[in-house]
């Protein structure tokens, strides 16, 4: 994989078909399936930030190209303006001006990476699961939220990545009404802020500080 870096906020990269076989994704199935699209993808944001040290942090915007041989991506940090409600990109460098996009890849990692720039009530369910992400700044952060009620009986798994806390919780169709969802999410994001990595990143790179319970583990050990 060839990688450029741009600037502070935006790097480049380019990965051959050949590779991307090699790394056990099928070309095909990059385009059509959201899961191994995003696994490839922080496979290859991972690499990048070996050697880059391209940290990720908040929203990225992507765009994507497919050249004959290969995939062609520029990746930006975005920033929230200070009211926390639009994207900023900063487009100052020729070189990300004029950039052909292949629209089918770039939406379907689009729905998973603009961070806050999608509303968490647009998650639906699939295969009859939710899964959902928020990461934590600080500790104590969580500690505070074990402290709220309604919060019993989840699913749910603590990583440590970085500096930071991911909290993983899955929610099933069976057990709980979207409204109810909706209503443990907003709890959720008063505390932490909804998180652009994926369980998969989590599991491949992350540490498993609680298994399950979270919320009942933290309280009875650190309230």
């Amino acid at each position: 994989m060839e990688i450029e870096r741009i600037n502070d906020d935006t790097v480049k990269f380019y990965i051959s078909y050949i590779d991307i076989e090699e790394r056990g994704f099928d070309r095909e199935e990059i385009w059509y399936s959201r899961e191994r699209s995003e696994e490839l993808f922080w496979e290859m944001m991972d690499e990048v930030h070996q050697e880059e040290e391209f940290m990720i942090e908040g929203p990225l915007w992507i765009q994507v190209q497919a050249l004959e041989k290969g995939l062609e991506v520029l990746v930006t940090k975005a920033q929230l303006t200070k009211d926390g409600q639009k994207i900023e990109l900063p487009l100052t460098d020729e070189k990300m001006k004029d950039l052909p996009v292949d629209e089918k890849i770039e939406s379907l990692l689009d729905q998973h990476f603009q961070g806050k720039q999608q509303e968490y009530s647009t998650v639906q369910f699939e295969d009859g699961f939710i899964e959902f992400i928020t990461e934590f700044k600080d500790f104590e952060d969580l500690i505070a939220l074990s402290k709220r009620s309604g919060l019993d009986g989840l699913n749910t798994k603590l990583y440590a990545y970085g500096d930071k806390y991911f909290l993983y919780i899955e929610f099933s169709e069976e057990d709980i009404e979207e409204e109810e969802i909706d209503n443990i999410l907003s709890i959720l994001l008063e505390y932490s802020e909804e998180s652009p990595i994926t369980v998969h990143m989590l599991q491949e790179y992350g540490k498993v500080v609680m298994e399950n319970d979270v919320f009942d583990t933290v309280y009875k050990y650190f309230s």
